[in-house]
């Protein structure tokens, strides 16, 4: 039976939105969480979020709802208002459309307050006193979000002045240590919880740019190329909207296989083994990727090489020469091999 919840809260799996959950609970209210998902961050569990809901509710007995924030995102990376960080991740927007779903779906459960696991200082941007505040009014959470671990050090919230949450019973934590936490999991007899990781993949330089060259000339690529750059090495061609993926390995192999639909080209060696290449492009762009299919492949000694390719329901076959080591260089087929 689903429960009115009272309070809503941000849900990473990470200790410290664990954390922010167990304090509200431990005050007897009654806390829905949302994991917000994306191609990003949170992604391997689509498909499978009720398996996940109900993992997550027998070892934290946290209720739990997925929001796939897939569209939205891929729209709002394409040009985000606030800018991107380091790499190609634009974390204030993020945190800004998250917390603004989180209100819209608030509203609709007549809930009053939000919470999240964030920590002052923790984070060298989007965790200062000022973005922290910044990120309120942009959200149009001001008053309505409530961060437990650092509550003490912040401004009340609505919910503290009514008194719906004792705010007595909430922490003053900061920095980047994380002995408070480790301690208070131990306080709340949390064993088998994650450690920290390393989050969204646009923080990874090498992701970035592969994610970045498909943006180009205002394009905005599909939840399923972004799941393709995952994978394999990536040749990008003269149009933002058309690469090339080759395997390394067979785990690599096998994914591409699982992720590519009707959208893409397939191509295999006819006559032996070896990895699995897969095009986005027009079937003129199909020698190019041949080219990248022999030369990581044990058919890059041979004279002639026969390549076999599948498009949907369509399949053909045909013959190439190889090209040999010169082609390999070809301009415009840059490998991205991070």
């Amino acid at each position: 039976m689903n429960i009115k919840p009272e309070i809503l809260a941000l849900f990473s799996q990470g200790l410290d939105s664990i954390l922010a959950i167990k304090i509200i609970q431990r005050q007897n209210l009654k806390v829905k969480a949302l994991k917000f998902i994306t191609p990003f961050f949170g992604s391997e569990i689509k498909g499978r979020e009720a398996e996940y809901c109900r993992k997550i509710k027998g070892s934290y007995e946290i209720d739990l709802e997925i929001i796939d924030l897939t569209d939205d995102y891929l729209k709002m990376l394409a040009a985000p208002e606030y800018g991107y960080g380091k790499n190609f991740n634009p974390c204030l927007d993020c945190k800004i459309i998250m917390l603004t779903r989180a209100r819209l779906r608030a509203a609709e459960l007549n809930v009053n307050t939000i919470i999240t696991g964030e920590v002052i200082g923790q984070r060298p941007f989007s965790q200062r006193r000022d973005t922290m505040r910044r990120i309120e009014k942009l959200s149009q959470t001001e008053g309505l979000l409530l961060r437990p671990l650092s509550a003490k050090l912040l401004p009340p919230t609505n919910a503290e002045e009514s008194g719906l949450i004792d705010r007595e019973k909430l922490f003053d934590f900061s920095g980047r240590g994380r002995k408070p936490q480790m301690a208070l999991a131990e306080e709340f007899n949390l064993k088998n919880y994650p450690t920290p990781a390393g989050g969204c993949l646009l923080t990874d330089p090498g992701f970035g740019q592969r994610v970045k060259t498909l943006y180009e000339n205002g394009r905005i690529p599909t939840a399923t190329d972004i799941e393709l750059l995952k994978f394999g090495r990536f040749y990008p061609l003269t149009s933002a909207d058309e690469f090339i993926i080759t395997g390394r390995h067979r785990l690599d192999n096998q994914a591409l296989l699982n992720i590519a639909d009707s959208r893409y080209y397939i191509l295999q060696l006819a006559e032996m083994a070896g990895p699995v290449t897969v095009l986005k492009g027009p079937e003129s762009k199909l020698p190019d990727a041949a080219v990248k299919l022999i030369r990581h492949s044990k058919a890059k000694t041979l004279p002639e090489v026969r390549i076999k390719w599948r498009k949907g329901k369509e399949n053909g076959n045909f013959t190439i020469k190889n090209p040999g080591p010169a082609h390999q260089s070809a301009p415009n087929l840059k490998n991205h091999d991070n």
